[in-house]
Formats: C-alpha cells, sequence, structure tokens
C-alpha cells in the first residue's frame, strides 16, 4: 500500500447521478492507514424427559503451525516514486494528541518537513511499503495496484531477508490487483489459491503482511460478510472480516483454515485511522481470473455487453408490470453493442446469465466481466411479462457511451407531472427543459436537461408522444409509469406515480 496520506480507494465524484455512492473506504496504506444475554423463560425438563446431550465444542487450537507453513510465501514490498516537495506539517490525529505516541509522532512529522535547500514544486523521493504474496515458484507475486501505483521502482524483501528488485508485470485498476515478478536463482516458495465461493460467514480465516511497515504479522478473525459493494469500483464484491488488518496489509494474503489464500486484503474502514475491525479483501476466485491474464500478456482482457443497469424496487416493479424486485433492469443499450446486435432492449429485465441467476447488478457485471471476449452467454430475461432465453456473443469491453444530447425548441408544459418539456434533436428523445419545484417530477428526481427517451412501453421523439403515453397509462388504470431518463452519458429508468394530478 502505498505511503500516501489520503485514501487510495474513493468512488469518483463529479456530476449528480440518480444513483447513491457507497460508503467511504480507506485503503490500507503505511501513511495514510458484551455479550448479549438471551431472554425468555426457562424450560423445565420432566424427569421423564431424555436429556440433551450437545456435542463438545472446542474453538480454534491456534495458527501457529499454519503461521510458520505459509509465513515464507508472504513478502514485504516496498515502492519507490517521486513526490513534490511542500513545506506543510502533517496534522497531529486527535488520537494521539496528548499520549505517549505524540512526542514520536512530531519526530516523524518534523521528519517529512520539506528539506534545506529545497523549493517548492521540486520533485523528491517518496516511499511506500505494503504487502504480496508468491503464486509461483519462478517468482510471480501478487499484491495490490495501489501499492505499487505510479511507482519509479518496486522491491520485494522475503522472509529470509533477501531484498529483490521487482518487475511490474501488470495491474489491474478495476479490481486494484497487480503482479510483480522477481528473479530469485532459484524456485520460491509458492502459496496454493482456495475457494472463496466456498466461504460461509463466520469461518476462520488468517491476515498476514506488513503492518505499519513492522514487518511480518500474522491476525485471525471470522469472515464477517460475504458480496460486500463498498464503492471501490464495478466489480465490488469484497469478502468482509474482521480478522485485524491495518495499513501496510493491503496486497497481503487472506487465508482460511487450510492455509489457503482465499482473498487479498485491500481496504479497511477505519473513521480513526487504524483497525476497528472491519476489512475487505478481493475474493480468490476473482483474483485468479485477473492474475492469470496478467501473467499471460499483462492486461486483463473482459466481456463487454454493452448496457447500463440498474436495481428493481417496489415502485419501479410496479410501473414496469413486474412480478417482484428479482433482477436487473436494463436502463440503456450502446448503439452496436453485443446486446444491442443481439437484440437485448431497455426496459428486459435480466434474471439469470448462463443458468446463474442474477439477483442485483454486481452479479451479472462480474459474470460479463469474467466470461471470455467473444464467448457466448445466454441471458434469461423478462420482457413484457414474458420470460425468455437470448444468447449474446460478448465483445471486449469497451469505453464508456458519449453524453447525451439536448436541446430543441420548447414545448407547453405537462402540468400533471411539472414538466416542461421540447424536441431532442434529431428526434432523439425529449428535453427536460424545466421542472417545476414539488411537482411529481421533482420529487422523483428529474432535471433540467434530462432526456426523455421512453415513456412506459413506447420510445418517445415528440413532447406529444409523453403525453399520449402518459394518458394510455392513466386510461388503463396504472397506477404509475416508467421512464427511460439520460443523464451525464447514462441512463435510467425512474417510476413516476399516476394517482396524482
Amino acid at each position: 500500500m502505498s505511503d500516501k496520506s489520503q485514501p487510495a480507494r474513493k468512488t469518483p465524484g463529479g456530476k449528480r447521478h440518480f444513483w447513491a455512492a457507497g460508503f467511504l473506504a480507506l485503503a490500507l496504506g503505511t501513511t495514510a492507514l458484551t455479550t448479549l444475554p438471551l431472554t425468555g423463560s426457562a424450560q423445565t425438563t420432566t424427569p421423564s424427559a431424555p436429556a440433551i446431550v450437545l456435542p463438545h465444542q472446542r474453538g480454534p487450537q491456534g495458527f501457529a503451525d499454519l503461521a510458520a507453513r505459509v509465513a515464507p510465501s508472504v513478502v514485504r514490498v516496498t515502492v519507490t516514486g517521486r513526490a513534490e516537495a511542500t513545506p506543510a506539517s502533517v496534522e497531529i490525529p486527535p488520537e494521539l494528541r496528548g499520549t505517549p505516541l505524540e512526542p514520536f509522532f512530531r519526530q516523524f512529522e518534523r521528519g517529512q518537513r520539506q528539506p534545506r535547500g529545497e523549493q517548492r514544486g521540486e520533485q523528491r523521493r517518496s516511499l511506500g511499503q505494503g504487502s504480496g504474496f508468491i503464486i509461483d515458484a519462478a517468482g510471480y507475486i501478487v499484491t495490490n495496484n495501489h501499492v505499487v501505483g505510479e511507482a519509479s521502482a518496486v522491491k520485494v524483501e522475503l522472509t529470509d531477508g533477501r531484498e529483490l528488485p521487482a518487475r511490474v508485470i501488470g495491474t489491474d485498476p478495476q479490481t486494484d490487483l497487480a503482479l510483480l515478478k522477481v528473479e530469485a536463482g532459484g524456485p520460491l516458495p509458492a502459496v496454493t489459491w482456495g475457494d472463496s465461493d466456498q466461504l460461509r460467514v463466520g469461518d476462520w480465516v488468517v491476515a498476514m503482511g506488513n503492518p505499519f511497515g513492522l514487518g511480518g504479522s500474522v491476525t485471525a478473525g471470522i469472515v464477517s460478510a460475504r458480496g460486500r459493494q463498498i464503492g471501490a469500483g464495478p466489480y465490488d464484491d469484497f469478502i468482509q472480516t474482521d480478522a485485524p488488518i491495518n495499513p501496510g496489509n493491503s496486497g497481503g494474503p487472506l487465508f482460511n483454515a487450510n492455509g489457503e489464500v482465499v482473498g487479498i486484503n485491500t481496504a479497511i474502514y477505519a473513521p480513526a485511522g487504524g483497525n476497528v475491525g472491519i476489512g475487505f479483501a478481493v475474493p480468490a476466485r476473482m483474483a485468479r481470473h485477473v492474475i492469470t491474464d496478467l501473467q499471460q500478456d499483462g492486461r486483463v482482457a473482459r466481456g463487454w455487453l454493452g448496457v447500463s443497469m440498474q436495481p428493481l424496487n417496489a415502485e419501479l416493479a410496479s410501473a414496469l408490470r413486474l412480478p417482484d424486485t428479482r433482477g436487473v433492469l436494463v436502463a440503456g443499450v450502446e448503439p452496436g453493442s453485443p446486446a444491442a446486435t443481439a437484440g437485448v432492449k431497455a426496459g428486459d429485465v435480466v434474471v439469470g446469465i448462463d443458468g446463474r441467476p442474477v439477483a442485483v447488478a454486481r452479479d451479472l457485471a462480474v459474470a460479463v466481466a469474467e466470461a471470455t471476449p467473444r464467448s457466448t452467454a445466454t441471458l434469461t430475461l423478462l420482457r413484457d411479462g414474458q420470460r425468455m432465453e437470448q444468447a449474446v456473443t460478448l465483445g471486449q469491453r469497451e469505453a464508456p457511451r458519449q453524453e447525451a444530447r439536448a436541446g430543441g425548441a420548447e414545448a407547453p408544459r405537462h402540468a400533471s407531472l411539472g414538466l416542461r418539456l421540447s424536441a431532442g434533436k434529431a428526434g432523439d428523445g425529449v428535453t427536460v427543459a424545466a421542472v417545476e419545484p414539488g411537482s411529481i417530477a421533482a420529487t422523483r428526481g428529474l432535471q433540467a436537461g434530462d432526456v426523455i427517451l421512453r415513456v412506459g412501453e413506447r420510445e418517445v421523439r415528440r413532447p406529444e408522444d409523453v403525453s399520449q403515453a402518459v394518458a394510455a397509462a392513466r386510461s388503463e388504470g396504472r397506477p404509475a409509469i416508467a421512464l427511460q431518463v439520460a443523464r451525464d452519458g447514462g441512463n435510467a429508468f425512474i417510476a413516476l406515480p399516476l394517482n396524482a394530478g
């Protein structure tokens, strides 16, 4: 993990979107990072009832044997980069003020000040530290992308004390993984990958690494949750653990009780700057796919479907006349994409891919990303209330689509919805010219400049199309209608209730 004071993993900011960002997870950089009583009445066993004998349950006997076996495969990663010299001081954390550590921190702060004779704007060398582990006897080592970052030089320290220069084979910022290679003059001890899909909440796990640059350390805990999304990227699927991990543990392995790697420690939730029992690891299943690609040619080849997605809620499901909220709504289809070629449409609901259920957008995103480009995937869709199968030949993942355009002559105001609409350019949807404060449209987040592409089952090209679609939905007694809206280069569906105005 890099030796920088700011978090290394944040959800990008920018323009307003229809969805909310995930909570902040702090990257593990070395310079950044009662028992509840049971209630109820007691039951008395009658003399005639046989006694229930519970099996003796024992805690773990310790992890010494496991740690001794896998420790030689865990390494310390040190990086050297360039940073701009500034005279700014480092603020002392509130939790250190008034403690015996305050003088030590002040001494460290003085050491970070601008060296004598160095001018502002000049470049100076900076150091960072993290962890890693050997996956191949030939010297291939896994760590986090944010550990190596834009480093000018990377070194790896083995448990036998040797320091070896490392070459960055490839990185994948999307999953925050990186692959290094060292020449050790002989085979190195490698770890064994485990099956992260077999992990259960409550299973024991062991974290190893280089917290705070102290050197090899071992901590233990349990799996607290699986499938966590923390706003770190499009493929969030983290293992959450309470095994203590801290700044410097980034890139280190998370072992199961058999000593197999089931995760790569990547981030922590640390409101006070250190471990609070909430850490996150990239699952081994995802990591193995990425690392295999990096080892082959230094880059990751991901499948590409070409759709934008959004989750379903009860109101939106009702507006789309769906039986429940299971599945992922296709908010938009990129022209010329594999999805468009296969006939996938905006408004379709994906409930499965290749026989695997799709409950949330992450399920579909991860399944497509792990597929090989030019392979065929079978989507299970709900369209107009009918279940269907659709084969799609996946492409290579491409850049996001361009922003939607807005403009045109203004049209009369639609009082019932609180919208003033105008024709889009070249009949490309209908532009929202204004939104009346406090109206139905305003409460659902519509904004001036949004482009309405579809209302209910009807594509719209003129403001009159919107009026006709709304009127038809009301005549059918529908409680709500779904609008497909383009904003900031993305699409989303918004449900507007029709029982008002």
